[in-house]
């Protein structure tokens, strides 16, 4: 066995390859019964174009072409036939050619151009291979639903019955009440509710009748009261402690002037403010019929007393008054229409006016540091109607 030239280039392993091919593609044909007639079959070997024995021996294009020549006198079908041989041994080595080229460019390149190349090159890694027990599956955490007071049997027994206090006290006290009013997840809650202690009543929610009349309407006891005016039952009692309190500290007798006006009453009552200082003045300090808290039996209009009463405007700055500021919440009272609250609340700073929310509310109100029920309960302001 020959051992292999070292000194074969690419270029000649490529031309090698290249005739051998067509060597192949022609003796294939060659090979292959003649489509003529058996006269053309019979044809004398020596005009049959190159020997076998020449294609084996890698002749080159040129012996095709000559073979080509040596057609001449054949019949037509004879000299197409070896046209068409000789057509596809010209594309082989054509093809061939081409191969050569690729493979000098390729040889060329010295050891230091592949380095070059080699050390420019960036591997980009794949993604990492799949677990053999398959893809991993995603681990998603249960998210516990939010807890609503609406869900307590004990809470919602205790709305159905009419008794706030049960109410709030299974909702977790005023905080949590309030919390979860203002935060909207108690939706069996509402604000709009005359009959409720929470219910809130301003320039942009009417009572709803809004010629309400609560049906628990009491006289407070040991009060002194300007006026036959009542409250309901709750809030009553309420202020009899406080006035009460209020005089054991030593701050003074404290009386009320108007407390439950009906929706007549209160079309007076506006009637008679429009007619002194018109409808804008009117609006800041007194409510139309229907949007009065004085309808809901919830709210009262204190006065200080020391023998006589005083009038309303005499309250902030009397020791009743001062008093009152500190303590009402105690007795589940707050201070409606606060300082610097107008654009809030819709009214100007009433210190005599008190609306009674209970003490549980109160207390939540209080300490949360608020000073409308506006905020209180996460409502928009009301200043205008």
């Amino acid at each position: 066995m020959i051992p292999p030239d070292p000194e074969l280039s690419p270029r000649r392993a490529a031309r090698a390859e290249a005739e051998r091919l067509a060597t192949a593609a022609l003796a294939v044909q060659s090979a292959s019964p003649a489509e003529g007639s058996p006269a053309e079959a019979a044809e004398p070997a020596e005009a049959a174009g190159p020997t076998r024995r020449e294609l084996r021996a890698g002749a080159s294009t040129s012996s095709g072409i000559r073979a080509l020549a040596a057609t001449r006198g054949l019949p037509l079908a004879a000299r197409r036939r070896r046209a068409g041989l000789l057509a596809v041994a010209v594309a082989v080595v054509v093809a061939g050619a081409v191969a050569i080229g690729a493979a000098a460019t390729a040889g060329g390149r010295d050891e230091g151009e592949a380095a070059e190349v080699a050390a420019t090159t960036t591997v980009v890694e794949g993604p990492p291979a799949v677990p053999a027990e398959g893809l991993p599956v995603p681990q998603l955490a249960a998210v516990a639903a939010t807890a609503t007071p609406c869900d307590d049997p004990a809470f919602t027994a205790a709305l159905a019955s009419g008794d706030d206090a049960a109410a709030i006290a299974a909702a977790g006290g005023g905080g949590a009440f309030r919390a979860a009013v203002a935060s909207g997840i108690a939706p069996c809650v509402s604000l709009s509710d005359p009959n409720r202690e929470w219910v809130v009543v301003n320039k942009q929610r009417p009572l709803d009748p809004v010629d309400y009349r609560a049906g628990d309407l009491v006289m407070p006891e040991n009060v002194r009261a300007l006026e036959e005016s009542a409250l309901r039952a709750r809030a009553a009692g309420a202020l009899t402690e406080m006035v009460r309190a209020a005089s054991d500290a030593g701050a003074g007798e404290i009386g009320y002037l108007s407390a439950f006006r009906s929706y007549s009453t209160q079309q007076s009552t506006y009637a008679g403010r429009v007619s002194v200082g018109g409808v804008e003045e009117a609006d800041r300090e007194s409510a139309r019929a229907g949007y009065s808290e004085h309808q809901t039996g919830l709210a009262v209009d204190i006065v200080p007393c020391n023998g006589s009463c005083a009038t309303l405007d005499d309250v902030a700055a009397s020791a009743q008054g001062a008093w009152v500021r500190d303590h009402a919440w105690e007795f589940g009272f707050i201070t409606r229409y606060a300082e610097g609250r107008e654009s809030v609340s819709g009214y100007e700073p009433e210190a005599w006016h008190l609306r009674y929310i209970g003490p549980e509310l109160a207390r939540a109100y209080h300490e949360g540091g608020y000073t409308t029920l506006e905020e209180f309960f996460g409502l928009p302001a009301a200043p205008t109607y």
